[in-house]
């Protein structure tokens, strides 16, 4: 009989976590047009101050109708307060609706633990008010 050696082998699993990398929080849509091929078209200066990149994939949650669907981010003309709703997307708001857009990340648990979101608010002009990393504890 052959001698046969065994090592120990560790199989070590790595569980990735979806954490919110970016918000933008009550912008107001600016139109939607539905001829338009289909996307988000956000003020490019507004993306670069949030960190989501053209063509990543965003949800965007209409405050006024309460729907939530998924598209990706393109390009506007930078401070131009534009978020376009485009293509079929443009069914689901309508300009003056007020949205959330968020974009996600996957994360490492070691990632996951430093990470900080980036915060945007927005006046009714989509005017930057603020921007945070954190989002306060609800109060009771």
């Amino acid at each position: 009989m052959d001698n046969v050696q065994f090592s120990n082998v560790f199989i070590v699993f790595f569980m990735n976590i979806t954490m919110l990398k970016a918000k933008l929080h009550r912008a107001t849509v600016t139109r939607s047009e539905l001829g338009y091929e289909g996307s988000c078209a956000i003020d490019g200066t507004i993306l670069d101050l949030s960190g989501i990149r053209e063509y990543e994939q965003i949800q965007i949650y209409n405050i006024n109708n309460g729907a939530r669907f998924t598209t990706y981010a393109i390009r506007a003309e930078d401070n131009s307060g534009i978020f376009s709703v485009n293509g079929a997307a443009a069914r689901l708001a309508c300009a003056g609706d007020l949205i959330i857009v968020c974009a996600y990340a996957s994360l490492d648990s070691k990632e996951a633990e430093l990470h900080k979101p980036t915060l945007v608010y927005f006046n009714e002009k989509n005017e930057v008010l603020r921007t945070a990393s954190a989002i306060p504890v609800q109060p009771l």
